[in-house]
């Protein structure tokens, strides 16, 4: 799936292009731009950006919601499971594990050691959860002349184990990697996820 990965940049003509899936920065951004959601349906929603749990009520009253891709913790996805069942909303919330392939104290995500762990805990405690899969952000100057993405390659571990301790198919197991500058790499080794902003929608100019 190719998702657009939008910021406070997006306008209407834009979200009404055929992407397969628009991707949000949890931020304030979204609360205004709730009349712009409630418009567009078929657009599926996701929302990356580290979550922090007193957030978690707004989120999942987006409307167009298809799924958070930055789930870091059991203390995050029960969170989420508690204001998903207090919702209207029919069926299960898409979730995808984040995982820290890099191991930089600056990025979120799980250490790819309990990974597995929050997927159990998603698979029998969160009953308003549904697993889609594994996400990670790979790192932005790997110079790929020398060889595959180290991050991407990890994540494609981390898979093969969680498919082995969690009894799940690898179908069953998306992969959420690669953005603008990567994605056709994120692709060649598996990916089956890539959040592109810029190459759609242009370098965004940052406020002073």
């Amino acid at each position: 799936m190719s998702v657009g990965a939008t910021t406070l940049r997006l306008m209407e003509g834009e979200v009404k292009k055929a992407l397969l899936g628009v991707l949000e920065r949890v931020s304030a951004a979204s609360k205004a731009r709730t009349p712009l959601l409630a418009e567009c349906p078929e657009i599926k929603w996701h929302m990356i950006g580290h979550l922090q749990s007193n957030k978690v009520k707004k989120v999942v009253e987006i409307p167009g919601l298809y799924c958070i891709e930055t789930v870091d913790s059991i203390k995050l996805a029960s969170a989420i499971n508690n204001a998903v069942k207090k919702t209207e909303n029919e069926g299960k919330l898409k979730v995808f594990v984040q995982i820290n392939t890099s191991d930089e104290e600056n990025k979120s995500g799980v250490h790819p050691d309990e990974a597995a762990i929050l997927v159990r805990h998603i698979q029998e405690s969160c009953p308003h959860l549904a697993l889609a899969g594994i996400m990670t952000i790979g790192a932005f100057d790997h110079d790929l002349s020398v060889g595959p993405n180290p991050d991407f390659q990890r994540l494609l571990k981390c898979k093969a184990r969680i498919c082995e301790e969690c009894c799940m198919e690898p179908k069953d197991v998306e992969l959420s990697m690669g953005m603008s500058n990567d994605f056709e790499h994120a692709i060649l080794v598996g990916s089956t996820n890539v959040r592109v902003g810029s190459t759609i929608f242009g370098t965004r100019n940052m406020k002073k």
